[in-house]
């Protein structure tokens, strides 16, 4: 008896991979002022610049722009907000390379999902845009009343985090069934993402797929 071919499963980056430059800065200016987030950042300037050196925690400095912009902001409004903002990064800031290649996962059959540091206020409306069925992303914690606290509910799913949600994703959705996995990221952001696929495929700064699959 045959075995049944492997279910395959193509995990792809946002920023940088689908889209042609980061959507979360743009999107904090958009919910929260240019006069606010630049405050952010010049409170945490020397965090920045170890990050900028290579020395510092991405991570913390990311936590910290969040918190200080966003905290008390009404989620219904970042939502509505986060809607009208799926709808620009889907009509004009997508990867044409990326994005037609994402299409003809979906057109085979394949489980799509997008894997980003990026926020759930926007890539859940960006995933329905284009067909997509899942999402694991960097996301907002709310309070009871509806208002955005500051923190983020598990924290970044940027590196390491992204190999540890789509390991835990596939293994909720798909039941031990054999994957066959791709991958796609632009980004050291993404090293762990690509390291666990059979199928890694970098963009570069310019658009293109490179297939780096290991040989051998």
């Amino acid at each position: 008896m045959n075995e049944p071919s492997p279910r395959v499963v193509a995990a792809f980056d946002f920023d940088g991979t689908l889209t042609r430059r980061d959507s979360m800065f743009p999107f904090l200016v958009e919910i929260a002022g240019i006069g606010r987030v630049s405050r952010a950042l010049l409170a945490d300037a020397v965090r920045i610049a170890r990050v900028a050196a290579g020395r510092g925690d991405r991570d913390v400095v990311k936590a910290n722009l969040i918190a200080r912009v966003t905290t008390g902001l009404d989620w219904s409004d970042v939502h509505k907000r986060g809607q009208a903002y799926a709808r620009l990064l889907v009509a004009q800031r997508l990867r044409p390379e990326a994005l037609h290649r994402l299409r003809w996962h979906l057109a085979q059959g394949h489980d799509v999902v997008i894997v980003s540091a990026s926020l759930d206020a926007y890539l859940h409306d960006v995933a329905e845009l284009l067909g997509v069925g899942a999402v694991l992303c960097t996301t907002f914690e709310r309070d009871e009343l509806g208002r955005v606290t500051g923190r983020l509910v598990g924290g970044n799913c940027r590196g390491p985090e992204k190999a540890t949600r789509l390991r835990e994703h596939l293994g909720r959705e798909l039941g031990g069934a054999t994957v066959e996995l791709w991958a796609y990221g632009d980004s050291s952001g993404d090293r762990e993402l690509l390291a666990m696929a059979d199928r890694p495929v970098r963009v570069t700064k310019r658009g293109r797929l490179l297939d780096v699959t290991r040989r051998g």
